[in-house]
């Protein structure tokens, strides 16, 4: 199945859980900063230079902090880049976190639209090795921030799920950390969160659909051209046991990203034994739960204690 563009805009989510054992797993255990009640929004911070192109950043602090805060990274859908779409998509989502006492960003990566002589600029795996960029921007400007740089936690929507995921899943040995920022930073996250998220891209192809869609312009071929760029781009490669925890969330009438993405990760995860929980929306779409009030909750869990 294809990603569709309408589907990656924000939805707020008011459906109740359909798994009921969730509750058991959520019990505690540059620019002029634009001010609001209660936070402060910094727009347009350049977390990263990669062959001259400026990768930014939008930044949301509490105010009255009281010490250091842990950190949440946002990551909005856009088929890696196939459709035009922003770090913008994320405006509420950090706000939000900013009010709940986290320091949020929301962030922009490479888009695969970009062309240089009739190819994808950008492949896969630019755009992973940018969001662990902004992993170590966090980390190194910590101080600056008041940010626990031990605690920080990654969630994203369709294709911003599928990076999330992989930042929560890979490791320096998996040889996808990429070289923007100061590389004396771990780019380790302490948490995940991935909404209607691809897992297993062999299964996303779309071999009906006439031009290029979003999966082969991330990986420049079908399946049967590009076996190892699917096998390395899908999260279901790297599960491991000391993987983040991991909150999925995802609508069982989605036909863009199909619920047995989700499913398949959470088989996987289950057999390996890595904490984590999959939500299922009932008669919901192709929608966007990172701004569900449990996925705060989640966070609250995994990164406060």
């Amino acid at each position: 199945m294809t990603l569709r563009k309408g589907m990656d805009s924000i939805r707020c989510s008011t459906a109740k859980l359909l798994i009921a054992a969730f509750a058991a797993f959520l019990m505690p255990s540059g620019p002029a900063p634009l001010v609001a009640e209660g936070f402060s929004v910094e727009k347009g911070i350049v977390y990263g230079k990669v062959d001259g192109f400026e990768l930014r950043l939008d930044l949301a602090r509490p105010d009255n902090r009281q010490g250091p805060s842990p950190a949440l990274v946002y990551i909005y859908g856009s088929g890696w880049g196939y459709w035009v779409e922003s770090r913008t998509q994320c405006l509420l989502h950090i706000t939000e976190a900013a009010q709940r006492g986290y320091v949020a960003a929301a962030i922009d990566y490479r888009q695969t639209r970009v062309k240089e002589r009739g190819k994808v600029k950008y492949p896969f795996p630019a755009q992973l090795y940018d969001a662990k960029c902004a992993i170590r921007w966090l980390r190194a400007n910590a101080s600056k921030y008041d940010i626990d740089a031990n605690h920080i936690g990654v969630a994203g929507f369709s294709s911003g799920g599928h990076l999330a995921l992989l930042l929560g899943l890979t490791t320096p040995s998996d040889g996808l950390e990429g070289d923007c920022g100061d590389l004396k930073y771990s780019t380790k996250v302490q948490a995940v969160v991935a909404s209607g998220a691809p897992t297993e891209l062999v299964s996303m192809f779309n071999e009906s659909v006439d031009e290029p869609g979003p999966v082969v312009q991330l990986l420049g071929g079908n399946p049967q051209q590009k076996p190892s760029e699917y096998a390395s781009a899908s999260p279901l490669t790297y599960v491991r046991k000391d993987a983040a925890p991991t909150l999925l969330i995802h609508g069982d009438a989605d036909i863009n990203v199909p619920v047995k993405q989700a499913s398949l990760l959470d088989e996987i995860m289950t057999q390996v034994g890595v904490p984590h929980a999959l939500l299922v929306r009932g008669n919901r779409p192709h929608d966007d739960f990172t701004r569900d009030p449990q996925v705060l909750d989640f966070f609250d869990k995994y990164l406060r204690e």
